[in-house]
């Protein structure tokens, strides 16, 4: 379960602490969908930073599973998000040096509990992860030899490698034309389905907003429930 209770987010500026999120209260539970949507600059991109542990909140508390992450030590803390959490993002941030197995096998490499025996399970999730997204025959590809849509592929299948309770998508869809924008989108909400995470989506596009059945909107500072 994610819970969100009175999240608030300010940045220092010279002029003064610039809020840009106040009194968010939410909840959503494993199997849950939902989009964020919102103007620019609204806050979206700084709730999912906050949700996903990469930014500190000004106030106001978020857990998962019960836990707060905030409270961790800084190495708990990364530990926490590379185990808990994915994260897919509107630039694939892909290692342009790897392959596509290696670049979903990043957060692996990371993980401190992994030995010799969990290795070999990483890499058989990795291989089946990539069947998945549809990329079986460009598994020893690099990013250079893959199109955008399947760039943002290879990033859906290394933020489930670890097999998190939470997945974050910033503008997933943002760069991609539309029939690749709806692709990414089905893969999303299907790998979703099988997995019954809690899947967050901030995002500009009505199209993609209205394929998830929980819809919120940020606008004001504040986020709202429309759907």
């Amino acid at each position: 379960m994610l819970e969100v209770s009175n999240l608030g987010k300010q940045y220092p500026t010279p002029r003064g602490p610039l809020t840009v999120l106040s009194e968010v209260t939410f909840s959503l539970a494993p199997g849950d969908a939902a989009a964020i949507t919102g103007p620019s600059g609204s806050g979206k991109s700084s709730l999912l930073y906050v949700l996903g542990g990469l930014e500190l909140p000004s106030s106001g508390r978020v857990t998962l599973d019960g836990r707060d992450p905030f409270t961790l030590t800084r190495p708990a803390l990364a530990d926490f998000r590379n185990r808990e959490v994915g994260f897919v993002f509107q630039d694939h941030c892909l290692l342009p040096q790897c392959s596509v197995l290696e670049n979903v096998l990043v957060p692996t490499l990371v993980a401190r509990s992994n030995g010799r025996g969990e290795r070999g399970q990483d890499t058989e999730r990795a291989r089946l992860l990539i069947q998945q997204v549809g990329l079986g025959d460009r598994i020893d590809h690099r990013p250079g030899e893959l199109s955008g849509g399947e760039k943002q592929r290879v990033a859906i299948a290394r933020a489930l490698i670890r097999q998190p309770g939470l997945v974050l998508c910033d503008e997933p869809t943002g760069n991609l034309d539309q029939a690749s924008a709806d692709t990414i989108a089905a893969l999303l909400l299907d790998l979703h389905r099988q997995q019954r995470n809690i899947l967050v989506v901030v995002t500009h596009s009505a199209r993609l907003a209205s394929m998830l059945p929980v819809q919120f909107e940020l606008a004001d500072k504040r986020l709202k429930r429309v759907s």
